[in-house]
């Protein structure tokens, strides 16, 4: 690995935080399929970055020094 990024953007902890809600859910008797969990992933990973997107925007906006 050459670089570095946020946690809450890798999709490996993503995946992993939906298996583990996937496994409790089926613990309390939700059907959660392996097709579903693929996709949960995708879009959860999705809405985190373009949460970061959006803190990154608005944290400029309310910058009160310079960028150099």
């Amino acid at each position: 690995m050459t670089g570095s990024k946020p946690w809450y953007l890798s999709r490996t902890i993503w995946a992993a935080i939906v298996s583990i809600a996937a496994s409790g859910g089926a613990a309390l008797g939700l059907p959660v399929e392996a097709a579903a969990r693929e996709g949960l992933t995708d879009a959860v990973l999705q809405l985190v970055s373009a949460a970061a997107g959006a803190v990154a925007i608005f944290g400029r906006i309310g910058a009160t020094t310079q960028i150099r």
